[in-house]
């Protein structure tokens, strides 16, 4: 505990963009539609997969949990950005950097494992589905989403904690816009190679296992799919499992590039612009890649405020 007081005594600088004080105005306004956005689009999927009864499946289910992790995980994020990004002060208290560190990277790690379960739904709707209802039955829905949440939680205890109590020496300034593990490493005064061991096995674990349950997961739905070998097979299963494909290629395609290879991608301006795409960028799209070519959604909508004209009549 010790440790952890001294790494938490007195403030952080993020330094983030403030070499480009011109871009810093361009980044305010589009990381601020940007959350606008967020919170918009994945608050009306959490509530219009509540109130619509059609849309009580486990796909859906995951999906609000979905919503629900991206929210929190921009909301721990954005609003220190958009401060550091509108004025000169770019400090973040030594509890406020904690409760971002502990709190992203949380929320990071549940939505990894949540898009493994989400992958694993879509091999059972595709390749069982007579005993899909069988197989995704409410009890193990609610399971696989709690570990999700758990992994997270556990996650960000040891590495969260471990980062923290590393000594500073009096480094406070951090070449990021965020309180992220590989940031906080390079504040370190000792040798911290067992440390970016213990991160890149983290990552083995909680972003290539993951990520190679969902290939494998698309691998059975291909190999289904060609048995058949119909055109409008590909044409539904594209439909079932496109969203899905695309969100997981911008997560996983921008966060491995930074806990895979942490010192070479914060070595370079890069690394910061890829966090922006998955913290930021990947949040907003999210709910748009669900819904626009989502007719149960679309028509969830529809009937939504649909009730709530006639009740205003």
């Amino acid at each position: 505990m010790q440790m952890i007081n001294e790494s938490l005594g007195g403030n952080f600088v993020l330094v983030g963009f403030s070499d480009q004080p011109e871009l810093e105005k361009i980044l305010f306004v589009g990381v601020l539609i940007s959350y606008l956005l967020t919170l918009l689009g994945n608050t009306a999927i959490i509530l219009v997969s509540c109130l619509d009864f059609t849309l009580n499946t486990p796909m859906y289910y995951f999906l609000t949990n979905l919503s629900l992790v991206d929210l929190c995980f921009t909301t721990s994020i954005v609003p220190q950005l958009l401060w550091n990004l509108h004025g000169p002060a770019k400090t973040i208290t030594a509890v406020g950097c904690a409760i971002q560190l502990y709190v992203s990277l949380a929320l990071g790690s549940t939505e990894c494992v949540l898009l493994a379960i989400m992958a694993f739904d879509r091999y059972a709707a595709v390749c069982r589905p007579l005993h899909y209802a069988t197989i995704m039955h409410p009890r193990l829905c609610r399971s696989l989403a709690g570990m999700a949440w758990l992994s997270g939680v556990g996650n960000t205890l040891i590495q969260g904690t471990i980062t923290l109590r590393l000594p500073r020496c009096g480094n406070y300034r951090i070449y990021h816009f965020i309180c992220e593990v590989p940031a906080m490493i390079k504040l370190a005064c000792v040798d911290v190679h067992a440390n970016e061991v213990q991160l890149f096995l983290a990552s083995l674990v909680l972003l290539l296992l993951p990520l190679a349950l969902i290939l494998v997961s698309y691998g059975y739905i291909v190999q289904a799919v060609a048995r058949i070998r119909s055109a409008q097979a590909w044409h539904k299963v594209l439909g079932t499992c496109g969203s899905h494909l695309l969100v997981v290629s911008l997560f996983y395609g921008t966060i491995t590039a930074i806990y895979i290879h942490p010192t070479s991608s914060y070595a370079h301006s890069q690394g910061q612009f890829l966090t922006l795409l998955y913290t930021v960028v990947t949040p907003t799209l999210n709910p748009l890649i669900y819904t626009l070519r989502n007719k149960d959604v679309q028509g969830a909508f529809r009937r939504l405020f649909s009730k709530h004209s006639i009740i205003g009549q």
